[in-house]
């Protein structure tokens, strides 16, 4: 499912039009980014949670030109599923045949 696919979605629910359900979602997007950005997480109940994860330093090589790069440590962004949300998915046993891999495309 793509962005498309979801306000299309979410405007036959609801009845909302699509430019309000872009706007809102659009806009859920940017404050979850400027949120993790700030180093501050956001949990949602029954959901999930947005949060930092710390990795460490390490040595990674570039293979190209056969050297050894030093990796400073970062933060990344993560999502961590809800129990509920995890439980929902492992009653899935096969996945959906209208269900493509965007990776397969390629």
């Amino acid at each position: 499912m793509r962005k498309a696919d979801l306000i299309n979605q979410i405007a036959e629910k609801t009845g909302i039009p699509k430019v309000d359900v872009l706007v809102a979602l659009e806009t859920m997007f940017k404050e979850v980014k400027e949120t993790i950005s700030r180093g501050e997480n956001i949990y949602i109940r029954g959901f999930g949670s947005f949060i930092t994860k710390k990795r460490a330093a390490k040595i990674g090589r570039n293979i190209k030109k056969n050297v050894a790069v030093h990796i400073p440590e970062h933060f990344i962004p993560a999502f961590k599923p809800a129990k509920e949300f995890v439980q929902e998915v492992k009653k899935l046993q096969t996945i959906p045949e209208n269900q493509s891999n965007p990776d397969d495309e390629m």
